[in-house]
């Protein structure tokens, strides 16, 4: 198994950068951490600075075009999400209590990490504010996950030897798990209230044809 992944990488590591930055683009934390943590191998031409750099470039556009994209179409653009209206509404209520901490915390608050950029975008947060904060929040998210992932392969390959390789597919398939079960629970939920605003609109029709009786 180690040495299947180690030449694996070896042979396509020109791709690891590029494929971090998409990634990050979008959410990609868990990318980031494996890469880090395969780094620690020594064997694998990844290097964690490189690796920041990537993440960081990824994750500080992606969510500028995100702040621009919910300050420039609004509210509106969160029916997108109906099923996260109570984290939306928290979303809200911590840009405007606390502006700056929040833009730079959201990235490690599970659940919000996607909706955040647009509700700070919907709130009016001027431009250049955003983006100084961003860009600092998006350096330290960086280099904490790269770091972190490589110091992670470091103690695996300490207390597990060989085996830290199956270990860290292990964490990629359970976070792949996580995410699919999330998924799944957010269509459901979507399935639900669709089927609740069809039967209210049905009993809305009947009660309309329904004729007045005068007296």
């Amino acid at each position: 198994m180690e040495e299947f992944i180690l030449r694996l990488a070896a042979e396509y590591h020109y791709l690891t950068y590029p494929l971090v930055l998409v990634a990050t683009f979008i959410e990609g934390e868990t990318i980031v951490i494996l890469m880090g943590a395969a780094s620690s191998a020594g064997e694998l031409p990844i290097n964690v600075e490189l690796l920041a750099l990537a993440a960081f470039a990824g994750s500080f556009c992606g969510d500028q075009l995100y702040y621009l994209i919910g300050r420039r179409y609004g509210a509106p653009l969160l029916n997108r999400w109906p099923t996260l209206g109570h984290k939306i509404e928290w979303a809200f209520q911590l840009v405007k209590d606390h502006p700056t901490l929040f833009i730079l915390s959201f990235r490690f608050i599970y659940g919000i990490r996607n909706i955040a950029p647009f509700v700070i975008g919907i709130s009016g947060v001027p431009r250049l504010r955003y983006m100084v904060l961003n860009f600092i929040a998006a350096m330290v998210w960086a280099h904490s996950f790269a770091w972190g992932g490589y110091w992670l392969g470091k103690a695996l390959e300490h207390w597990l030897g060989e085996n830290k390789w199956y270990a860290l597919l292990g964490f990629f398939a359970l976070a792949l798990l996580v995410g699919a079960i999330g998924y799944l629970k957010q269509k459901r939920k979507l399935r639900a209230l669709e089927a609740k605003e069809r039967a209210e609109s049905d009993t809305s029709a009947a009660s309309a044809d329904v004729p007045s009786v005068s007296e």
